[in-house]
């Protein structure tokens, strides 16, 4: 009995391993990569995450300067007013007016609307919310309002 092999030289290749297509009817489409445009494409797409990233970072540090900026404003707000005349008491969650009569500052009820005239010798400086934490909140300033 003489051996017959079963594989049919048409629809397969002898070295199939070496081949860079497909070695037979059915086989999937081997193509070969370009290198240089998988890494071109990996490039763009790590670029265009990184800046995306350092446009929020960007963002983040704008909002912090601007809530440091804020910060420092209450701070010297709050040293304003507290070296202010004060004939009452404050308390918290009420609204103060800080006016400023020669060289000395005064905090008091009366808004700069309320005057049918600002006296002038007083000079508008802002007002002010009492916070719970003895801290002032500035609604509006001098030039602001």
């Amino acid at each position: 009995m003489d051996f017959k092999n079963p594989i049919d030289k048409d629809k397969t290749a002898e070295n199939p391993g070496l081949l860079p297509y497909p070695h037979h009817v059915g086989g999937i489409v081997i193509k070969p990569e370009d290198n240089g445009k998988i890494k071109s494409r990996a490039l763009t797409a790590m670029r265009e995450q990184t800046n995306i990233q350092m446009s929020q970072i960007q963002k983040q540090v704008e909002l912090l300067a601007q809530q440091a900026n804020e910060l420092r404003e209450r701070v010297e707000m709050s040293e304003k007013i507290y070296t202010a005349d004060l004939s009452f008491e404050p308390l918290t969650g009420h609204i103060y007016h800080l006016y400023k009569k020669e060289g000395n500052y005064k905090l008091l009820l009366i808004g700069p609307d309320d005057w049918s005239k600002i006296p002038e010798t007083l000079e508008y400086i802002g007002t002010v919310k009492m916070l719970a934490d003895h801290t002032w909140d500035i609604l509006s300033k001098a030039g602001n309002s």
